[in-house]
């Protein structure tokens, strides 16, 4: 073996890439819960890709043949039943640990110096994500895949001048149909996996390049004994990676028990009217995108305007990207920040999850109200921060970890 791997590093520098990002790269000793979920989504990233790639061999991208090969696939495919729920259960469980992920970058303040280029990787990642779960929506052919992408579809007609044009462009036709379908399909199984793939390598590069933040947001790089080792850092192999396997069990024990015994999540997962084939003649009563998007489409719904509702969705989204530049605290971590950002990242994530769930709901008065309160409270968080960062009392930021 060792004659092996010394022929192997002749060529190619695989001991060098083990050391560099597993053996000899130092992690802070104190990572909590929230550090478990960088590597939960890597494994429901290639979760994601092997179903995905098994799913694609019984599937048909045509109008025609798409909903009759998902029905296909569940109930003639041997095990094909098993491989279309761990595909949409994944897709889910992928956006709640990328949300829980970027949690634990607002928390901790992952984004600030010398990291912005680790976060702007890591919200790279999650656009293209949402396009990847967006076209792939479309591929079951059902009513609410259907009416779902000709809603959002028809929302870049608001952009003067062009939005007609481009609107045609993306669907390739002059309505959703089959050549939406085929070009979905192409751009969801080859395009978007390769970029999203090679951002995660980016975001990894970046990440090990500059080391990674802790709970206390204190660098480790200050503190090494005689042999250049942090005093504050342990390898994050065999350490972390036996420690992200336990959180690896953990996970899938509640993945698998949604996936064999509540694959539809009450119709969150998988909606009822995606059960139907998709007509372009009958008109679901109630349209609305997949959970994960339902922020962005209260947010959108919330405005009666459609040009600035389009504008307010897409500031939602591009405002995360310039985070690391508002935020102007002296220390990283909740921990150490005041009171100020302590509530306004409580009032946030309440308005995010009250967004989230407004999203899903057919839209009423009171419901609009509140959609237009959160809505000022999610862009108020982004919009003040450069103010209430710089104001408030901090506390004093220890030297080394605490633990």
């Amino acid at each position: 073996m060792s004659k092996l791997m010394r022929w192997v590093d002749a060529r190619f520098p695989a001991s060098k890439l083990v050391q560099d990002h597993l053996t000899q790269y130092y992690a802070p000793r104190n990572f909590n819960f929230f550090y478990f979920f960088g590597s939960l989504a890597l494994l429901v990233l290639l979760n994601q890709i092997l179903t995905g790639i098994w799913l694609t061999m019984n599937f048909t991208p045509s109008a025609e043949e798409a909903f009759a090969s998902v029905e296909y696939i569940m109930r003639d495919v041997e095990y094909g039943w098993i491989l279309r729920y761990l595909h949409s259960t994944g897709a889910s469980a992928f956006f709640i640990v990328v949300y829980l992920h970027m949690f634990r970058g607002l928390l901790y303040g992952s984004y600030q110096k010398p990291r912005e280029l680790v976060w702007i990787f890591g919200m790279l990642i999650y656009l293209a994500l949402m396009a990847e779960a967006f076209m792939g929506y479309l591929l079951p052919w059902g009513q609410m895949s259907y009416w779902g992408a000709q809603v959002i579809i028809s929302l870049f007609g608001a952009i003067p001048v062009i939005g007609g044009d481009l609107t045609q462009w993306i669907r390739g036709d002059y309505l959703v149909s089959g050549i939406t379908l085929n070009r979905f399909f192409a751009l969801h199984v080859i395009a978007l996996p390769i970029v999203i793939l090679g951002l995660v390598v980016l975001h990894i590069l970046a990440l090990h390049e500059v080391g990674s933040n802790n709970p206390d947001g204190v660098d480790i790089k200050k503190f090494k004994d005689e042999h250049g080792k942090p005093l504050d850092g342990i390898a994050f192999h065999p350490y972390y990676t036996v420690k992200d396997l336990v959180g690896v069990v953990v996970f899938l024990f509640v993945f698998s028990a949604v996936v064999f015994f509540y694959p539809e999540m009450g119709g969150y997962f998988l909606e009822k009217p995606n059960f139907e084939q998709a007509n372009a003649f009958k008109t679901p009563e109630h349209i609305a995108p997949v959970w994960y998007f339902t922020p962005f489409y209260a947010i959108l719904r919330a405005i009666p305007d459609k040009l600035m509702g389009v504008i307010a969705m897409g500031s939602a989204i591009a405002i995360l990207f310039v985070l690391p530049w508002l935020d102007r605290s002296p220390v990283k971590s909740m921990r150490y920040k005041g009171w100020l950002s302590r509530i306004a990242l409580a009032a946030f994530c309440v308005a995010f999850v009250i967004l989230g769930y407004l999203g899903v709901q057919a839209p009423t008065p009171t419901g609009t109200v509140v959609s237009r309160i959160c809505a000022v409270v999610y862009f108020a968080y982004f919009l003040t921060m450069p103010f209430y960062t710089r104001l408030e009392k901090t506390r004093p930021v220890p030297e080394r970890v605490t633990g």
